[in-house]
């Protein structure tokens, strides 16, 4: 073969598992187990409006084509499930005329989570992979490449390469070391650490129970109670599920060393549940739903259940996703997150620049508000 080779692919299943998380860090987000499940669901396709396009960089090795790079790269069909909003951009193509979709998407589908988007062991086979991507989006009939939530140093490159910067921001909690939950409580000035007691109070009162279970803990029944909790919150939203019980099942079954399930439990039976994908470093809080209503519920399972187990764990983060201010009052501390944009069509990105050196501003400020009311000690 040539020095390197960049292929697109519709599927993984021809990839190494091995290699490809190799390249992945350990971001549970990002292994192959959690992206192929999507496609063998069909949670990810043409139909979905997340067509898969994965681009990848291969390399000889001792007589054999080794993976070398990759990017986690969607054809999209609307701008759903992606956490960083386009929706005005699209309406102003439309409004001129213009096609906004398909556009090319590279990032974790339904996953606000931060990780390597140009997946690679060196900054030249980085390279290598921003110059496809941008080859293939100027050769396909697409209007604009969006890659949200890159790791920081794939951002600058990005910028770099001509993308636009955008920022927004995320809620995370940093583990400083405590022994325990009530440590933590004790660095939260009196007002915020006397809430989070109250809303743990009330659980408890209402004869709520809890159980964290972790990959081959988690039952068939866990799954379809999940599912079942998943599937009301989007429909209490007005909102179709992206995810569906074979996707659950078969991570739960291929990444199960990833998996955390926090259970509630009154009267025998389950009535919440909260899914979340950790590693050594970093817990990723994703769905939720529940059953039956009770005040602090969603707290619970959310958040003070998955800080404990941070806490025994000495895992380091806690990303808590995507928007949710009343987060910052429960110990998460707003963070600057990034992605980065290329527009076809000149006119729309010199528009889109300029918005976004607008937006970029009044995010500062937001920031800098959400800090003058954080909830811990002086």
């Amino acid at each position: 073969m040539r020095e390197y080779e960049i292929k697109v692919l519709d599927d993984l299943s021809e990839v190494s598992p091995l290699e490809w998380d190799t390249l992945a860090d350990n971001n549970p987000t990002l292994k192959h187990a959690f992206l192929q499940s999507m496609i063998d669901a069909n949670c990810t396709t043409a139909k979905t409006g997340w067509l898969p396009q994965f681009i990848t960089l291969w390399r000889d090795v001792a007589g054999r084509a080794a993976l070398a790079g990759a990017v986690p790269l969607y054809m999209k069909g609307h701008s759903y499930g992606e956490y960083v909003f386009d929706w005005a951009w699209a309406e102003a193509y439309h409004r001129a005329g213009l096609e906004y979709y398909p556009k090319l998407l590279a990032a974790v589908p339904f996953t606000p989570c931060s990780g390597a988007r140009m997946m690679a062991a060196t900054d030249g086979d980085r390279q290598l992979l921003i110059q496809g991507l941008l080859e293939i989006a100027a050769q396909s009939e697409v209007s604009s490449v969006h890659v949200l939530f890159p790791a920081e140093a794939e951002h600058a490159a990005l910028v770099a390469a001509g993308f636009m910067p955008r920022t927004s921001v995320q809620f995370h909690w940093q583990n400083a070391g405590y022994a325990t939950f009530d440590a933590f409580l004790t660095t939260m000035s009196h007002d915020k650490r006397k809430k989070v007691k109250q809303e743990r109070k009330k659980v408890t009162e209402a004869g709520v129970t809890f159980e964290r279970k972790i990959g081959a803990e988690i039952t068939s029944a866990d799954w379809d109670f999940f599912t079942r909790c998943y599937t009301g919150t989007y429909r209490a939203h007005h909102s179709t599920p992206y995810l569906n019980r074979q996707f659950f099942g078969l991570i739960g079954e291929k990444m199960p060393e990833n998996i955390l399930l926090v259970i509630a439990i009154r009267g025998g039976k389950p009535i919440a549940a909260s899914l979340n994908l950790f590693n050594q470093a970093t817990l990723f809080g994703r769905y939720w739903g529940t059953t039956e209503f009770q005040s602090g519920l969603h707290f619970e399972t959310c958040y003070y259940q998955t800080l404990e187990f941070c806490i025994e764990r000495g895992i380091q983060v806690f990303e808590g996703g995507a928007q949710g201010e009343h987060k910052l009052a429960r110990g998460f501390m707003p963070v600057k997150c990034h992605s980065a944009h290329w527009l076809k069509e000149p006119r729309f990105a010199k528009a889109v620049e300029d918005f976004l050196r607008r937006e970029t501003g009044g995010i500062e400020n937001y920031v800098d508000e959400l800090n003058e009311h954080q909830p811990f000690k002086a």
